[in-house]
């Protein structure tokens, strides 16, 4: 999600010039749920979460969707909230809230227990996803990720409140009179960067044209062994 670009569009991280692809982390290709964010949550950088002592990354909380399907980029999808991971990086929080699709067979095997459910239904998959996190800076040469609350899943609840809270942190940024972060929007009327639908389709049609996709380097599909520092 570009937050220097007027209406925030969805596009792939660039550096030095080339296309960013996570690192493959034997035995996990890619990424291994869908990956994307809760729309109007925002981790605030100068707010310090009382029980992590850590401030948010300016960013919209991750979102792992654990269903069966494989969505497309930029795909709207209702979901229901299991639990959360609390990933820290250099004193940042990044809370990764599991969640599975509001109407998928997945869903219905998950009742009340939520994340026991996961558990129960999933073994192995939030051993995985703790791993994931955990080594997947390691092949650029970073150390590994950190947790909060040992790299325990939270409950439904405490994830309820986690989206409250950085609910509430969104509707400042939207309010704020000033931001490094464009807001220019169509859709938010209490924000003060409101735009109408003309001015929106006249950002959309002034935008570069899609070119040809670039060819994917095959050493994007190289494996990456950790040899865990602890």
């Amino acid at each position: 999600i570009s937050k220097e670009e007027r209406l925030n569009p969805i596009k792939q991280d660039v550096k030095n010039g080339k296309l960013r692809y996570v690192k493959n982390i034997f035995p996990h290709h890619g990424y291994i749920w869908n990956y994307g964010a809760l729309p109007q949550t925002y981790e605030d950088p100068n707010y310090i979460t009382p029980d992590t002592g850590c401030k948010g990354d300016s960013d919209p909380i991750d979102v792992c969707e654990i269903g069966h399907k494989i969505h497309a980029r930029g795909a709207v999808v209702p979901v229901k909230v299991l639990g959360v991971l609390c990933l820290i990086d250099q004193a940042v929080l990044f809370p990764v809230s599991l969640r599975v699709k509001a109407v998928s067979p997945v869903k219905e095997k998950i009742k009340k227990k939520y994340v026991p459910d996961i558990e129960a239904h999933f073994p192995g998959l939030l051993r995985a996803t703790y791993e994931w996190f955990k080594y997947y800076k390691v092949a650029d040469g970073k150390s590994e990720n950190r947790f909060a609350f040992n790299g325990e899943a939270k409950n439904r609840e405490y994830t309820l409140h986690v989206i409250e809270e950085t609910h509430n942190q969104w509707k400042s940024l939207i309010n704020e009179a000033e931001s490094s972060i464009v807001r220019k929007n169509t859709t938010v009327t209490a924000s003060s960067d409101l735009i109408d639908r003309t001015e929106g389709e006249r950002i959309i049609e002034s935008a570069a044209a899609p070119g040809p996709a670039a060819e994917i380097d095959q050493e994007h599909n190289k494996w990456y062994y950790v040899i865990p520092q602890n």
